[in-house]
């Protein structure tokens, strides 16, 4: 496997320094997630970045089932954060059953990754 270079690299060294930063274009002022070169809505290539605000709204939810033995069941979702960019994360805090399309969700990181609780 390549090692992350570019705006990859740039996001995961943010959130190793325990900060969750995405993409804001400078030329249209859209946000973008996941990190790119190039603004996915117009073309340019200036992308600042920005922390976001860590809201977001579950947008699609699943529990991935596993034996107690190899850590349990566990939810993956995609969140909508208030932005205006979707991402794949987890709910955590909760049991996964109860993780609900339409929740209010609140970002943190943890071990490196973007994970959600609820609000």
């Amino acid at each position: 496997m390549t090692a992350p270079s570019g705006p990859e690299k740039r996001y995961l060294d943010a959130l190793a320094a325990g900060r969750f930063e995405i993409q804001k274009c400078k030329t249209c002022a859209k946000h973008v997630f996941y990190p790119r070169v190039v603004c996915p809505h117009c073309g340019a290539g200036e992308l600042g970045w920005v922390a976001p605000s860590g809201r977001g709204t579950v947008y699609s939810t699943t529990v991935v089932r596993r034996k107690p033995a190899d850590g349990g069941d566990y939810n993956v979702c995609l969140v909508d954060l208030a932005e205006g960019v979707r991402m794949m994360s987890r709910v955590v805090s909760i049991p996964p059953e109860s993780v609900k399309i339409g929740m209010a969700v609140k970002a943190r990181i943890a071990e490196g990754l973007v994970e959600f609780t609820p609000a």
